[in-house]
């Protein structure tokens, strides 16, 4: 139960630790209500109570159910707010991207380019082959890769060119020299 703590004029309850173990079974009930998923509840109901016994908390009028389903409730919108503000893109080794939609059985000339153009991918820098892969890959817009890369657009869109550009030279091809086409055209 809550203890009473006697502050100037005004008694306050404060809430006691110990008690929460109490309130595991409702809040949980609550939090599966909300979120929608068992799973989702145990982390929700986890989190809140981390939060609730950060500091101590003192309760104005309130029993220790309801401060706990309010504070269940902020949780929960807190990390919807958070969740809505954090970038979409998940970053993902190369390896893990499917190469082609179409069955590689079928069309092997086509797995195999796409096979190259992603092992190709794979020996960029890193920053480029980000901006490459959110763009190109994942098709966000400079504007979403800028955010989900926590940069700006103008850079997004001078990392994609270069990443393109080192992109086309790696798959160009080589003649008996070992020199691309458009490398000995410059020269000659």
């Amino acid at each position: 139960m809550a203890a009473a703590v006697r502050r100037g004029r005004y008694s306050r309850l404060v809430l006691d630790p110990d008690s929460l173990a109490a309130h595991t079974d409702r809040l949980y009930r609550a939090a599966w209500a909300l979120c929608g998923s068992p799973h989702d509840a145990e982390d929700l109901v986890q989190e809140t109570f981390a939060r609730v016994l950060a500091r101590p908390r003192i309760l104005r009028g309130e029993n220790e159910l309801a401060y706990l389903m309010h504070a269940l409730r902020n949780t929960f919108l807190s990390d919807r707010r958070k969740a809505a503000r954090r970038p979409s893109i998940v970053a993902t080794a190369i390896e893990d991207l499917p190469l082609e939609a179409s069955d590689p059985r079928t069309a092997p000339e086509a797995a195999l380019a796409a096979s190259e153009v992603l092992a190709a991918v794979a020996q960029l820098e890193e920053s480029f082959r980000l901006a490459l892969i959110a763009v190109d890959i994942v098709g966000l817009s400079y504007a979403e890769a800028a955010r989900a890369l926590g940069t700006r657009e103008a850079t997004i869109t001078t990392r994609l060119y270069r990443a393109r550009q080192r992109l086309a030279r790696q798959l160009a091809p080589t003649d008996r020299e070992g020199t691309t086409p458009a490398v000995r055209l410059r020269d000659e």
